[in-house]
């Protein structure tokens, strides 16, 4: 993650990448070689030493996801904006947390999920707050990936370090890009997980009640041949289709498809360029650290129903 987040930050006029910090020599070897524009900055095996000593502006975390509750708070208590990977933390209680320490910091946060800032997943926010497709009524998303074979052996599936599987990992994109599109919060969980041998969750198996009546499925599959996502929503007067290397599709009440072609969507981005914009005061945060709250009171909630043998688990959302 660290090296497309070097890449992006580079390609930017107005930033200089002054330090890096990472426990393994062999790292910074790595991304000096593929990168030789950050040779001359300053090297860190612990975090806290380049906060103190380079004293960056801004730091961009892409660590181990039990880390990042800490490391975001110490760089916030340092002055510096941050710009953290997903998931953002592991806890409903460390989301709330590090909210209000934001909130304290001024700092500008913004979250890894760069789907935010994608023209197709801001083409269905925005149709969905016009009202011009009524409201949301059902949602499904599914997600498969060669997640558990792609990831024996490493930190993702250590329980101390991933703090939970791949709903937690690359799922917490799904459940993210379709409570943000939507606004919809969550009400009530019900999930059965399947460890498939692993110390963390494989596959899941979510539906979910949001406030206000609408109802929704997820389904993540981490031991599947390779990847393949898709995501439906369905409002009163219409419903999108995304498909993983397919076109937005749109469908209009009457029944009829349609295609939005680049001029009818916002414009594209990235999580760097636009974590940059905010803090010069040029753009809102793309993917602000309510996401992460919001992504965390469901996996948190399922993995609790899930406990409990898919029990119905009602999800404390402060509207």
């Amino acid at each position: 993650m660290a090296q497309g987040h070097i890449d992006r930050l580079l390609a930017l006029d107005e930033v200089q990448i002054v330090a890096l910090a990472d426990i393994s020599e062999a790292s910074f070897e790595k991304t000096v070689k593929r990168q030789p524009a950050v040779e001359s900055a300053l090297r860190f095996v612990d975090y806290r030493q380049l906060l103190e000593t380079a004293r960056p502006d801004a730091v961009v975390i892409c660590t181990p996801h039990t880390l990042h509750y800490q490391q975001a708070i110490d760089a916030l208590d340092s002055g510096a904006h941050v710009l953290l990977e997903k998931p953002m933390v592991c806890r409903v209680a460390d989301a709330k947390a590090l909210l209000a320490r934001i909130d304290e910091s001024h700092r500008v946060v913004g979250l890894g999920y760069q789907r935010h800032t994608q023209p197709q997943f801001r083409y269905i926010k925005e149709r969905i707050s016009s009202g011009s497709v009524g409201c949301v009524q059902f949602v499904t998303a599914l997600q498969q990936q060669n997640w558990q074979k792609a990831t024996v052996g490493l930190w993702r599936q250590d329980p101390a370090l991933s703090g939970g599987g791949q709903l937690n990992d690359s799922g917490s994109h799904l459940v993210d890009i379709l409570l943000w599109t939507t606004g919809l919060a969550p009400e009530a969980v019900s999930a059965f997980i399947d460890n498939h041998g692993s110390a963390v969750d494989i596959n899941t198996a979510l539906s979910v009640r949001f406030h206000g009546g609408a109802m929704g499925t997820l389904s993540i599959i981490g031991d599947a041949p390779g990847f393949y996502e898709d995501v439906t929503i369905w409002c009163e007067r219409g419903a999108f289709y995304v498909r993983a290397g397919q076109p937005l599709k749109v469908q209009a009440s009457d029944g009829s498809y349609s295609t939005p072609d680049a001029s009818e969507m916002p414009a594209g981005s990235d999580v760097d360029t636009n974590f940059i914009r905010a803090i010069q005061g040029k753009e809102e945060i793309a993917a602000p650290p309510i996401c992460g709250l919001r992504t965390i009171e469901i996996t948190e909630a399922a993995w609790q129903s899930a406990a409990a043998g898919g029990a119905l688990t009602t999800v404390a959302v402060n509207l």
